[in-house]
């Protein structure tokens, strides 16, 4: 069973299954725990009401702790186990998974909100968003694929089938400030069949003046007003 105790010392596994280091969980952790007491307060029950009975009184569950509490979302977000392959990871039913991912999931957005570390949702904000200048303009543009499970109806197996992966997959559009390693945009989730430029397009991001902006060969063609692309080309020893 998963926790943050028989984990925390397998950095190269706990790198693997949260997408962080022990290092930044820690530092993340003290937010956590500070963001889930606003939104759940010791003293009112889930539908806040008044409690009736005393803090911690009545059976204790699996996840008492806010260490595994916040491992447990983090693992969730960065491998996107089934939820009965994720509750059996961490000794739940697929209900207690269930209720506990969506318990948690509001309190770490909450924590990544304070840390400043939450990306623009919205692609018209991302000229004058604190994370865009928190240095020079220099920005990333890349999408993500995460397998998904297959869809039921044929046609969206078709639209989510991923031909690059070869797995049924969700994809997102990324931002990412170089100079401070933090994403700056996230877009919204489209099927894996999805183009990465088509997903550019769409978007219909407003960039900083002047911005510089590395791309890939899925963004060929991408090239937004007032802003320097560049894009890697391969070296004549590579082709051969």
């Amino acid at each position: 069973m998963l926790t943050y105790e028989n984990l925390k010392e397998k950095r190269r596994e706990f790198l693997a299954a949260t997408g962080l280091r022990v290092e930044e969980f820690q530092k993340l952790l003290p937010a956590f725990e500070s963001a889930y007491k606003k939104l759940y307060p010791s003293n009112q029950t889930l539908e806040g009401k008044p409690r009736q009975r005393g803090i911690g009184a009545g059976a204790k569950g699996l996840l008492n702790t806010f260490a595994d509490r916040l491992l447990f979302i983090l693992v969730y977000h960065k491998t996107n186990p089934l939820q009965t392959m994720h509750g059996l990871q961490f000794g739940l039913s697929q209900p207690q998974a269930n209720y506990w991912i969506h318990h948690l999931l509001p309190v770490l957005q909450l924590a990544l909100a304070d840390l400043g570390f939450k990306p623009e949702r919205d692609a018209s904000r991302v000229a004058i968003n604190e994370l865009t200048l928190e240095s020079a303009p220099d920005l990333v543009i890349d999408a993500t694929e995460r397998q998904r499970q297959r869809p039921e109806n044929d046609e969206s197996q078709k639209e989510h089938y991923s031909g690059k992966k070869k797995i049924h997959t969700d994809k997102n559009l990324l931002i990412v400030n170089e100079g401070t390693g933090k994403v700056v945009y996230l877009g919204p989730t489209c099927p894996g069949k999805t183009h990465d430029k088509k997903m550019a397009d769409r978007a219909q991001i407003n960039y900083p003046s002047n911005a510089t902006l590395d791309k890939d060969s899925g963004f060929q063609g991408y090239e937004p007003a007032g802003v320097i692309t560049r894009q890697p080309k391969k070296s004549r020893e590579a082709k051969s």
